[in-house]
């Protein structure tokens, strides 16, 4: 979200930003999560041979995690974002229309 931030602070509209902050982060974050997904592969898929009985279960899990992590921070947060900044813009406008008006007794 800084990388958003960082890119609206240099003149960026919201979706310009959003979109070149997303694909800023699209290479490491999809570095990692794979890295990490090819190392657990292997025991995820060895569930039936021996000493596999608690690590194949565990290995599954944590894939799991890294397949929903790496969806909620490519997919959800920036959506998340934008409808956020556009709510909030929305009501900086009103407060700041409110403030305008001369106030009648």
């Amino acid at each position: 979200m800084a990388r958003y931030e960082d890119l609206v602070r240099s003149g960026l509209s919201l979706e310009e930003s959003i979109v070149r902050g997303s694909a800023d982060r699209l290479n490491p974050i999809l570095m990692t999560a794979l890295t990490s997904a090819l190392a657990l592969v292997p025991l995820a898929l060895a569930g039936d041979l021996p000493g596999g009985e608690i690590q194949s279960p565990m290995a599954r899990v944590i894939l799991g995690g890294l397949i929903t992590s790496t969806l909620a921070g490519l997919l959800v947060l920036p959506v998340v974002y934008g409808v956020v900044k556009k709510k909030d813009k929305k009501t900086k406008r009103q407060r700041d229309k409110e403030f305008e008006r001369p106030s009648t007794p």
